[in-house]
């Protein structure tokens, strides 16, 4: 059985870089489509398929941030790394707040780009399977999305449609960010304020549901999302 190469979404203005980095990814078995501009690579990415996004922050016509927000409007999961000769701080805060999984300062060890490359598609193929589960355990909970029921020592609660989507998506990325936007688009429809003062309010809901086990915590990323925390030590 042949096993497809991931697809790489190349956005690179520097022919030279963009080339030689294309090539380099090549011939360590993934499939890249490289793009010159924003307006290119946008056009490739609404017509083709891709498991993750390369983009540089500086090009021409279409900036990289401007190009993974309008990604991002069409595919809130996609992996999406920054590739970018800025280090300051508010640059990669731009990054993350746009959806980046990862930023990488150039020039930078291909081994390291290589291996950031692996762990990214790993997780998001591990959330991809995960978005096919129904139930799941977290502490001392079994959470049934089907049936929207929560059940700890025998006693079982009934989630509302949104709490169960919500307690859903954080059971997927379970100890890790959970983007708001992500969030928002996938249950609400839009990130708009008023749907994330009623995310916020479903989050304090969910809280109280689990308040009585310790071991389970939602906590609050300012500005990026949330994280369900499941310290349970299992066997």
């Amino acid at each position: 059985m042949i096993i497809p190469k991931p697809k790489i979404l190349l956005a690179e203005d520097d022919p030279n870089f963009g080339s030689v980095l294309k090539n380099y990814l090549e011939l360590n078995d993934y499939d890249v489509k490289l793009c010159v501009d924003g307006f290119e690579a946008y056009d490739q990415f609404i017509t083709g398929t891709y498991d993750l996004c390369l983009l540089d922050v500086m090009m021409p016509k279409k900036d990289g941030f401007t190009l993974a927000k309008d990604i991002r409007e069409k595919d809130s999961g996609i992996p999406i790394i920054f590739l970018t000769a800025k280090s300051m701080k508010e640059d990669m805060l731009s990054g993350f707040q746009v959806g980046a999984d990862d930023y990488i300062t150039k020039p930078f060890d291909s081994e390291v780009l290589l291996y950031k490359l692996k762990a990214i598609l790993k997780r998001s193929g591990d959330k991809s399977h995960d978005h096919a589960k129904k139930e799941f355990t977290i502490g001392k909970f079994h959470f049934n999305y089907d049936h929207r029921q929560i059940t700890v020592d025998g006693d079982t609660s009934k989630l509302s449609p949104k709490e169960a989507d919500l307690l859903r998506l954080l059971c997927i990325f379970k100890n890790e960010l959970l983007p708001r936007q992500k969030a928002l688009i996938d249950i609400w429809g839009d990130d708009n304020y008023f749907n994330a003062r009623s995310m916020d309010v479903f989050i304090t809901k969910l809280r109280k549901y689990l308040k009585d086990d310790p071991t389970l915590d939602i906590i609050n990323i300012h500005g990026k999302g949330f994280r369900l925390i499941d310290n349970a030590i299992r066997s």
